[in-house]
């Protein structure tokens, strides 16, 4: 019976430290996984800007477009604005996002920069409400397919409030055609604009690259089992 209780506590122990050492493994090849992804990001946005067209058919082919260099050439619809609620620099407020019209007549939502709460009517920063075509500099951001999670509030666009970016609801709730709206947004740079806002060159790069950490975890947790089942079997012994 003693015989049967350490063989089978031998296979628990045994299926326990592989368990642990394959999900360190794992780790580290998630860490190469997204040191390869930053790395791509990285080089991305330090291409030669893109055109518009370049990055639409990127996108329709089922490319990724997020970050790249971009470059667009348009007139802003200051009156169609859309605000998604953000914080910069610990400061609470709101993204704004206008459709650019484009010379071949599509729209292209541009993510301008951040404004203050007590500056989201466009009245108290007209300045900043460019009149005439611009050329607009960024990175290309990919349109999000779905909420990101439940958590997240749905949007208010009553109250011209959102909380994710939902391309599409963003251009239909100002009366833009949807077969004239690019897939994609662009973030805009940190050109400084008459009046000072909007603020731009807001694109977050936020990826956490903690998978070293969590290896060594695995590991770790893997060699104190085995030395605790070593000192355990030599104690029995003794």
């Amino acid at each position: 019976m003693m015989r049967a209780k350490a063989i089978l506590s031998g296979i628990l122990v045994l299926a326990a430290l592989v368990t642990l050492v394959m999900l360190g493994t794992w780790q580290l090849h998630r860490l190469s996984w997204k040191e390869g992804l930053l790395a791509d990001i990285e080089s991305r946005r330090h291409q030669p800007a893109a055109t518009v067209e370049e990055i639409d058919a990127l996108a329709r082919a089922g490319g990724d477009v997020d970050y790249r260099a971009m470059t667009a050439v348009g007139d802003f619809l200051n009156d169609k604005e859309r605000r998604f609620l953000a914080t910069h620099d610990g400061s609470a407020g709101f993204y704004i996002y206008t459709p650019l019209q484009l010379n071949d007549g599509h729209y292209l939502l541009v993510n301008r920069g951040f404004v203050p709460e007590d500056r989201k009517d466009p009245a108290t920063r007209m300045s900043g409400q460019l009149l005439g075509q611009q050329r607009i500099t960024g990175l290309a951001r990919a349109k999000l397919l779905e909420k990101p999670s439940s958590l997240v509030p749905d949007n208010d666009t009553a109250k011209n409030i959102f909380y994710w970016k939902d391309l599409d609801v963003m251009a239909s709730s100002v009366g833009l055609p949807a077969d004239k709206v690019l897939p994609f947004f662009l973030d805009a740079g940190p050109e400084t604009v008459p009046g000072g806002l909007p603020i731009g060159g807001v694109t977050q790069i936020d990826l956490p690259n903690s998978h070293l950490q969590y290896a060594l975890t695995w590991y770790g947790l893997a060699l104190a089992l085995a030395v605790i089942s070593v000192m355990t079997i030599i104690r029995r012994k003794q």
